[in-house]
C-alpha cells in the first residue's frame, strides 16, 4: 500500500514551507513591511553601498519591479542613498532605524529555526540543510 499524500515527504515540506512562510510575514506585517522587504534589509546589512541594480540581480527580481520597493523603504527612513567607500561611489544603505529593524527580523528568523529544529545535532542540521540545498539544485531549472 502506497503513503498517502498527506503522509508524502513532498507533501510535508511543502506544508512546512506554507507555514514557515507565514511564521516570518508575522514580525514584517507587524512593522508595516511587505513580503520581500526583509530580503533588501538583509542583502543591505550584508553589502553595503549596493547600487539598485546589483540589488535587483542578487534577490532576483527585475529592476523595474524593485526601484518601488526603494522608494517605499526610502520613503519609510528604513534605506537611503548614500555615497560609499574612498571612491564614494552611489550606493544604498540601511538607516538607523532600518538596521533596528532589520535586528528584529533577523531575531525573528533565528528564534523559528531554533524552534524547529533546536532538538537537531549540528551535525544532523547540517545533513539537513545540505540535503536541502540538493533539492532546491535539482528543481532549479
Amino acid at each position: 500500500m502506497s503513503k498517502t499524500k498527506a503522509r508524502s515527504i513532498l507533501y510535508r515540506l511543502i506544508e512546512s514551507g506554507q507555514l514557515i512562510h507565514k511564521a516570518l510575514l508575522v514580525p514584517l506585517l507587524e512593522r508595516g513591511l511587505e513580503p520581500g522587504d526583509d530580503a533588501v534589509l538583509f542583502m543591505l546589512h550584508d553589502t553595503l553601498g549596493a547600487s539598485e541594480e546589483a540589488l535587483a540581480e542578487e534577490i532576483g527580481i527585475p529592476f523595474e519591479a524593485l526601484m518601488p520597493r526603494l522608494e517605499r523603504l526610502m520613503e519609510r527612513d528604513l534605506i537611503s542613498r548614500q555615497a560609499i567607500g574612498a571612491d564614494l561611489s552611489p550606493g544604498l544603505a540601511l538607516t538607523e532605524r532600518g538596521e533596528r529593524i532589520r535586528e528584529v527580523l533577523a531575531a525573528a528568523w533565528t528564534e523559528l529555526e531554533e524552534a524547529l529544529a533546536g532538538d537537531l545535532s549540528h551535525k544532523e542540521r547540517k545533513k539537513l540543510r545540505k540535503q536541502l540545498g540538493r533539492f532546491v539544485e535539482l528543481l532549479r531549472i
